[in-house]
């Protein structure tokens, strides 16, 4: 690979501190070495070339203003044989879209890079690729599998686990604080590139005030001290354990609506914050209810009490069945609850003692092959730590 590069280096017929430009003509190093890129298969580097068309279609065209006439028609030629069919620039990625049944927008990247960083890019991926999925070593940020039901284990049903929790609140401790300590995994895809996982843990604390901090930190506790994939330069990049993403203070602010207002201890008044928090006048629907809850949790760390009220609102949700024990990602002891709607399969999990939410995982219970996903692979886990 490392030869091809330096063909393309070296083809380039206008350099950025070449003399010419436009029209001017090749010299004839350059000619030659053009040449040698547009022979046929098996003679030298070009049919290793065309036999790479996702990694070299694009670029080659995305030079504005530097080519035209004979030379620009070269290089349409070259671009062309190296794309290959039917493989068109396509629209612009748009950063909004969602995988059907997330309710999340996804990390996306571009599919366009200019040809000045063309060759950048590619010796990133390669880097990326041999890093992530080297022969002798074991993926530094493989995607999560899918938390596994222990066997054997019992389902204790939601309306149970209720009252457990409002028995453990009686005495009201621990209360409610404003602010999160949360670690995830969501899933970046992209329409050119497999999708990836970033994990990252965020904490978030509020002072008397009203001013607060957020700190967001690259990590897996699942493979302490290795490196982290992260795209928060807007390009997938690994970066160090614990590398700090945001470390930021924010003015004093103060807000009456959810989830910024403290959440009620009373089921039916805490149905009517959520139903506030997602701006809709209408019942939730049992998805709806969890990416609520979850919004609720990464806005506040909640108390028994809260904790009870959630717990006995879970219970009345439609769909939402004990399934048993797990592990979850964190090493803690957890009920599970799955809700099977729309393709995506929602996992709750809960402190069996306490009725505290502990995570919720979605995993796709069908292959969606336009975003690259399969069935079974977690498209989000959040865990959520007091």
């Amino acid at each position: 690979m490392a030869d091809e590069l330096e063909l393309l280096r070296s083809a380039d017929p206008v350099p950025p501190d070449g003399p010419h430009f436009g029209d001017g003509p090749l010299d004839h190093n350059a000619e030659r070495r053009l040449e040698r890129l547009l022979r046929e298969p098996g003679e030298g580097h070009s049919g290793r070339l065309r036999d790479r068309p996702d990694r070299f279609s694009g670029p080659l065209r995305d030079r504005p203003g530097r080519l035209s006439g004979r030379l620009r028609d070269r290089w349409d030629q070259l671009s062309g044989r190296l794309r290959g069919p039917g493989d068109g620039a396509g629209p612009a990625t748009d950063p909004h879209r969602s995988l059907p049944g997330s309710g999340r927008p996804r990390p996306v990247w571009g599919p366009r890079l200019a040809w000045g960083l063309a060759v950048t890019a590619v010796v990133a991926a390669l880097t990326l690729t041999f890093v992530l999925s080297g022969p002798s070593t074991t993926p530094a940020v493989a995607a999560p599998r899918p938390l596994v039901i222990e066997s054997g284990s019992t389902p204790v049903p939601l309306d149970r686990l209720a009252e457990r929790a409002a028995a453990e609140a009686a005495d009201g401790s621990p209360r409610s604080r404003k602010g999160t300590h949360v670690q995830s995994w969501s899933l970046g895809m992209s329409d050119d590139k497999p999708p990836i996982t970033l994990p990252e843990e965020r904490i978030v604390r509020w002072r008397p005030d009203g001013s607060h901090t957020e700190l967001v930190v690259a990590t897996d506790p699942r493979h302490p001290g290795r490196p982290v994939l992260s795209d928060a330069a807007g390009t997938p990049h690994l970066v160090d354990d614990r590398h700090v993403l945001l470390d930021r203070t924010y003015p004093p602010s103060w807000s009456d609506a959810p989830p910024q207002s403290p959440p009620p201890r009373d089921p039916a008044r805490l149905r009517a914050y959520l139903m506030e928090a997602r701006f809709t006048d209408t019942p939730l629907t049992t998805p709806e209810l969890l990416d609520a809850m979850a919004t609720l949790l990464d806005h506040w760390t909640l108390g028994a009490r809260e904790s009870a009220a959630l717990a006995r609102l879970l219970a009345g949700a439609e769909g939402l069945r004990p399934v048993g024990q797990v592990t979850d990602r964190l090493g803690r002891r957890g009920q599970a609850y799955v809700n099977d709607t729309g393709g995506v399969r929602r996992m709750l999990i809960m402190d069996p003692a306490t009725g505290a939410v502990l995570g919720l995982e979605s995993t796709l219970t069908e292959p969606e092959p336009a975003f690259g996903v399969e069935e079974g692979d977690v498209m989000s886990y959040s865990a959520w730590m007091r």
